[in-house]
C-alpha cells in the first residue's frame, strides 16, 4: 500500500455541500480520479479513504495473462549445480 505524507501547508482544503439528498464534496483539480470511474468510499477513524474500484474482469484478465507469460518462459535449461556453502567457525555468534 502507498501512503503519501501530506504537509498541512501543501493540502487543498474544500468544503462539503448538498447534492440532491446526499452529502458531497468536490475533489481538487490533481487529486481526482477521473469523471465516471467507480470508487469506494470507507471511513478510516475520523478519515474518509477513497480508492478507485477493481474492475474483477479486469483483474482476472491481468492474471491470466501474468500466467501466459509465465508459461513462456524458458524452462528447458538444468537447475545450476552449485558448490556448498562453507561458513566459518564464529564462536559466540549463535
Amino acid at each position: 500500500m502507498y501512503i503519501r505524507k501530506v504537509y498541512i501547508m501543501d493540502m487543498p482544503q474544500t468544503r462539503t455541500f448538498k447534492s440532491g439528498n446526499s452529502e458531497a464534496v468536490r475533489l481538487p483539480q490533481g487529486i481526482g480520479f477521473g469523471v465516471g470511474v467507480a470508487v469506494n468510499v470507507e471511513r478510516d477513524g475520523d478519515r474518509v479513504v477513497i480508492t478507485p474500484a477493481s474492475n474483477p474482469a479486469e483483474e482476472k484478465r491481468k492474471l491470466h495473462d501474468l500466467v501466459e507469460a509465465l508459461q513462456a518462459l524458458d524452462r528447458s535449461g538444468e537447475v545450476e549445480k552449485r558448490e556448498p556453502i562453507e561458513f566459518p567457525d564464529r564462536p559466540g555468534l549463535y
